[in-house]
């Protein structure tokens, strides 16, 4: 007798902890989920508004948490911040053609959807003035899209591609900030229109 109750014992204890695992399981998983959409939200509303305009309260209501649980996913707004860039920046370089990549940057639709525009012309004055993490993370962003970009450059060596990239990258940032800045609708469009029409590569046919 003695010796059935230690076996039902010891499978109690075996089904508790199982139990117990799969309920550390779930609720990793549900931490990660939970983290992915305060990253996905903060991202989103940085673009619409800046860094400084939004709070960790709306972020938070945003991403369908509470404001008391921010602290428990990251230390401070800051590192928010630098973390949403990090992952809203490509990872990979971008395999588009120069053109089709031109042709998307400088588009009136980019200029009216700030929510997942480019980082660079949405919150690159901010970035400049934000945590080491910050633009060590943008720094990287901007190596990656001028590699992207010198694969299709102009020049007959190695540095004048690279030179020729930085100066269409830095024209087509420049471009979408002054084309958003602007109230002339007209000048708006113009903008985008001329500083696509300086660039090497032709329209991709569509």
């Amino acid at each position: 007798m003695i010796d059935i109750m230690i076996i039902i014992m010891i499978l109690v204890m075996y089904k508790i902890k199982g139990f117990g695992d799969a309920h550390m399981k779930v609720s990793r998983e549900q931490v990660a989920e939970h983290r992915s959409q305060i990253l996905a939200a903060a991202a989103r509303l940085f673009r619409l508004r800046g860094f400084e305009e939004v709070t960790v309260a709306e972020v938070m209501k945003d991403a369908g948490l509470t404001h008391g649980a921010f602290y428990g996913y990251f230390p401070s707004k800051a590192a928010l911040i630098a973390e949403a860039i990090g992952c809203a920046l490509p990872p990979v370089p971008d395999k588009r053609p120069a053109a089709e990549f031109a042709d998307s940057y400088l588009s009136v639709r980019h200029r009216d959807n700030r929510a997942t525009s480019c980082l660079f012309s949405s919150l690159g004055t901010e970035a400049a003035r934000g945590s080491a993490e910050l633009r060590h993370r943008m720094t990287e962003g901007v190596r990656r899209r001028i590699r992207h970009l010198t694969a299709e450059a102009e020049g007959d060596t190695p540095a004048k591609k690279r030179r020729a990239a930085i100066a269409a990258w830095s024209a087509m940032v420049g471009a979408m900030v002054l084309a958003r800045l602007v109230d002339d609708e007209k000048l708006s469009k113009q903008i985008l229109t001329e500083t696509r029409a300086s660039l090497p590569w032709r329209p991709s046919i569509r």
